[in-house]
């Protein structure tokens, strides 16, 4: 028998962009797979607009918007409860190779120390550019990075590497493994949450995976970003907001004593820019939620159900 896999997408009122990233996964070659849609509080019916058009799909409904990792979080515990043996949490605006799942599973099945794997990510609007290489983080400024976004692909981003976290763009991962580590840190919302899961992996003895064979193609920005420009810009405050809070909860995580002097340095430099810079575009929202992220950054921590 093969291995089973959960794909896992979160639909938020997106029912045009989600139903896309369905008709793609419709052409992956590899048959034990089931396509998990969770339906994160929409009001727009979209769930289960969705679920009439694609029978075949398993609908998982929340009342209320539980953010990227409420959402995924239903879907890898419904996963689990059922017995899956993977679980890949996919975001909805992304497009897949017939074959991407295929080089995944048979990685890690003969793998068996890789907790967890992601595809090579290129943009949608243009194929041939990457939009993630592989996942690094520095741990002497803090700062978690990805590798060959905007290149196109050379000889190094085509080679099976060791990354030090794996993208929740394409979050590949053994359910066993989930059983050990626990689920996503729901009160992070979105933001830093596939770096902490990640590490949490790493922290178990397990191994994470960059495969360049397993390609997909994301749309990118779709959760985060205003078609128009206002007064604020394209981003909505609280985009800032939840990424700033949440980079703070993990330096408070991760970091080292003897790394926490250019920590500091590095990510007081980061952040006075940051707030410079609203400052001086005078874009009160967007500077008000970054003061309340440092805020509770500091005074709050990640939390695990």
């Amino acid at each position: 028998m093969q291995p089973s896999v959960a794909i896992i997408l979160v639909n938020w009122n997106s029912f045009d962009v989600t139903n896309d990233c369905i008709e793609s996964l419709k052409k992956v070659d590899y048959k034990g797979h089931q396509v998990l849609v969770v339906d994160n509080g929409s009001i727009d019916g979209s769930g289960e607009k969705l679920f009439t058009l694609h029978p075949e799909i398993t609908l998982i409904k929340s009342e209320t918007n539980q953010g990227f990792t409420g959402g995924n979080n239903l879907g890898f515990q419904y996963a689990i409860k059922n017995g899956f043996h993977y679980s890949i949490m996919l975001n909805n605006d992304t497009f897949v190779e017939p074959d991407f799942l295929t080089h995944l599973v048979n990685y890690m099945e003969l793998h068996p120390n890789t907790g967890a794997i992601q595809s090579r990510i290129h943009y949608n609007h243009n194929r041939a550019i990457l939009w993630n290489g592989g996942s690094y983080y520095s741990s002497w400024s803090g700062f978690a990075y990805t590798k060959g976004i905007n290149q196109i692909p050379s000889k190094a981003y085509l080679q099976i590497k060791t990354v030090d976290w794996v993208t929740g763009c394409a979050f590949f991962v053994r359910n066993s493994v989930l059983e050990q580590t626990g689920l996503l840190a729901q009160n992070m919302f979105i933001y830093s949450e596939d770096v902490d899961l990640s590490f949490r992996i790493k922290s178990m003895g397990y191994s994470l995976i960059y495969h360049p064979d397993s390609i997909v193609y994301h749309i990118a920005g779709m959760s985060n970003k205003s078609k128009t420009k206002g007064k604020e810009g394209f981003l909505n405050p609280i985009v800032h907001y939840l990424n700033f809070r949440n980079r703070i909860w993990l330096l408070k995580r991760y970091t080292k004593w003897y790394q926490a002097p250019t920590v500091f340095i590095c990510n007081i430099f980061y952040y006075s820019l940051i707030l410079g810079y609203f400052a001086a575009r005078w874009r009160p929202q967007k500077l008000k939620a970054s003061l309340r992220a440092i805020r509770d950054g500091i005074t709050h921590s990640i939390k695990y159900d």
